[in-house]
């Protein structure tokens, strides 16, 4: 157990964690943009879809403390990570390498991952806590189409909500990539792939959740 211990607390052991829970809440995220995209089929199917998620809630309430250790692991050793850097600034080496050994994603991670942060919290108290305890500023209980339409309708909400994904995405485009470097996915043939495609998940992930405040905030009325 001693050797173990030793592994997680090593500079290779928190990254490794962090590689690890950074690729589970990736794809997460993949999933949750599948199952909210039943939103542009109206509201039976989107209805539909979470009144399917209400029959296996038990799963469901067990995935959800998953992630929940996943992603609390993945900021206490981000922001662990980020101390260690921080202090390791003080020496020549650091100082001299940090701005032209990293790129501007690795750099701002702990802020824009700061800010999502935030805007998780706010995310379970309204839409999480409204899909779950029936409570629905729109009066409409267990209308959860009408749910979300009235939360994006606010722009205030729908503003935080476009500009948190939109941070999402640059810290995924340098998760995705940091993770595959961890695990040792960094060979020079393979890694522009890699890059490539994590861009591209990054890019498809900040358009597709930054779809829907927009469309419902500027294009549609929804049935209230």
């Amino acid at each position: 157990m001693g050797w173990l211990i030793r592994s997680i607390n090593s500079s290779i052991g928190k990254k490794f964690i962090m590689a690890l829970t950074g690729l589970s809440l990736i794809l997460f995220l993949a999933v949750h943009l599948i199952g909210n995209l039943t939103l542009y089929w109206g509201p039976e199917a989107f209805n539909g879809y979470v009144q399917t998620l209400d029959v296996v809630k038990p799963i469901i309430r067990v995935v959800e403390v998953i992630l929940a250790l996943v992603f609390i692991s993945h900021i206490f050793y981000g922001v662990w990570l980020w101390i260690i850097n921080k202090i390791a600034k003080a020496g020549k080496y650091a100082v001299n390498a940090s701005s032209k050994n990293s790129s501007v994603y690795s750099r701002t991670a702990i802020i824009s991952g700061s800010i999502i942060f935030i805007f998780l919290v706010l995310h379970l108290s309204t839409i999480w806590f409204a899909f779950n305890f029936g409570y629905s500023p729109s009066d409409a209980p267990h209308e959860y189409y009408n749910m979300l339409i009235v939360w994006f309708k606010d722009p205030i909400y729908s503003g935080f909500y476009v500009i948190a994904v939109i941070l999402l995405a640059f810290h995924l485009n340098h998760g995705f990539q940091s993770a595959f470097q961890t695990l040792g996915w960094n060979h020079t043939k393979y890694f522009p792939f890699i890059k490539f495609v994590g861009s591209l998940y990054a890019l498809i992930m900040g358009v597709g959740f930054a779809s829907f405040p927009i469309y419902f905030y500027f294009f549609s009325g929804g049935n209230l």
